[in-house]
């Protein structure tokens, strides 16, 4: 078990940290759950909700970076700070070259953050269009529509998102084909509704990992035509 410092309380909604400041707290939940968000691109993406016992804010320790994420506190949220003494007394017992490891792999992961937030904005455009898909929710199946579409990825508008690193079987129907597509996917980003109007959908970005080399090809066709009308 963790040694907790001290406790603290957040309401539903409040900041705990945002993206960017400076801070190197480390935080266990003990009741509730935190939001852990990025902006790209102007836009607010969910990266992941965390549960009671997760930790959270232990880049910004091990790394001394800025927070790569905003967290937010959803419903009323008890946090506590693990001791700051224990953690330096703990990670001072490693070897130099070992702490120089954890520091490298740190640095490491925020870039492969910072990529695949590149990857949300991506190079390759997708092209709006309104698809009739099929995707698994638990122990449902769930009909709903695409946003947008590329050969890598798409936008599901769904007012109930999958959480982000989410894997799924997405059956997507063409025009003109009997059979729809059938694509492993996972979820990248999502984005709910919010109070107060939006001109922002709710749903979730997705990138393909899984597709068979004949159903790439009808993708790939299909997209292509889009891209010349």
């Amino acid at each position: 078990m963790y040694n907790v410092a001290i406790e603290e309380t957040y309401q539903d909604g409040q900041i705990i940290f945002k993206e960017g400041s400076s801070g190197d707290w480390v935080y266990i939940i003990l009741s509730g759950s935190v939001e852990i968000s990025k902006n790209v691109g102007g836009e607010k993406y969910i990266i992941e909700i965390l549960k009671p016992g997760d930790v959270f804010g232990e880049l910004g320790f091990i790394g001394g970076i800025r927070r790569t994420a905003t967290a937010r506190a959803i419903g009323e949220t008890t946090l506590g700070i693990i001791d700051r003494e224990f953690l330096d007394e703990e990670f001072n017992k490693l070897s130099s070259q070992f702490r120089a490891i954890l520091v490298a792999i740190t640095h490491r992961f925020k870039k492969m953050l910072d990529r695949a937030c590149d990857y949300t904005l991506r190079s390759e455009a997708r092209i709006p269009k309104a698809l009739s898909l099929i995707f698994k929710d638990r122990d449902s199946f769930v009909r709903a529509y695409t946003g947008n579409i590329s050969t890598g990825g798409l936008f599901i508008k769904t007012e109930n998102p999958l959480r982000p690193g989410r894997q799924f079987l997405l059956k997507l129907q063409l025009p003109g084909l009997k059979e729809p597509l059938q694509i492993q996917c996972e979820v990248v980003w999502a984005r709910k509704r919010e109070g107060g109007a939006s001109d922002k959908p709710p749903g979730m970005g997705v990138k393909f990992c899984e597709i068979s080399e004949k159903d790439y090809q009808l993708l790939k066709q299909y997209v292509a035509g889009l891209e010349t009308h």
